[in-house]
């Protein structure tokens, strides 16, 4: 977990690092243990008034693949200097016409042990085609709770901040 105050610099050293024109701004910088993530926001393809929702999806996917493919060197090159520096992958994001698309990420395994009832809700969601593994279906799981949860989330977070900021302020233990 870091800081707020570690996540702003982080956030600062990207805004300070990308290119001027590569986005219109910065939406979010985000980092976990394995994984910094940038989201910036790049202009909506113009279109005519009255095209339809088809074609205005379209437009919008063909921008964001647009962008991927003609900042890939840029993002690339400021990635191996954060990569560096942090010590987190670095993935890219960006939001246009509201909608948002991650390109490469990091899916990190993680191991745990369930019991045989919360093994069956995993096998009923397989069941019911919702996932098509134990693995596809836990995910999906922490998906819906994160949607329904982000004030309680974001509330933890906030709360190990303090935490962290508390035991930094603590004495040394290495007095002998």
């Amino acid at each position: 977990m870091i800081t707020q105050e570690q996540r702003e610099k982080l956030r600062g050293w990207f805004a300070g690092r990308l290119p001027d024109d590569l986005f219109e701004e910065l939406v979010e910088v985000t980092v976990d243990r394995e994984e910094i993530t940038v989201v910036g926001r790049i202009p909506g393809p113009r279109q005519a008034e009255g095209v339809s929702d088809a074609e205005r999806e379209a437009a919008v996917e063909g921008r964001i693949q647009e962008f991927r493919e003609r900042t890939r060197q840029t993002r690339m090159d400021v990635a191996r200097e954060a990569e560096h520096q942090f010590r987190h992958k670095v993935s890219w994001g960006v939001e246009c016409s509201g909608r948002r698309a991650l390109f490469t990420h990091v899916a990190a395994p993680v191991m745990t042990r369930l019991r045989q009832p919360e093994r069956q809700v995993l096998d009923t969601l397989i069941a019911g085609g919702v996932a098509r593994s134990r693995s596809e279906a836990l995910a999906w799981c922490v998906r819906l709770v994160q949607k329904h949860t982000d004030d309680w989330l974001s509330e933890l977070r906030d709360s190990l901040e303090h935490v962290e900021r508390v035991r930094a302020q603590g004495p040394d233990t290495d007095q002998g």
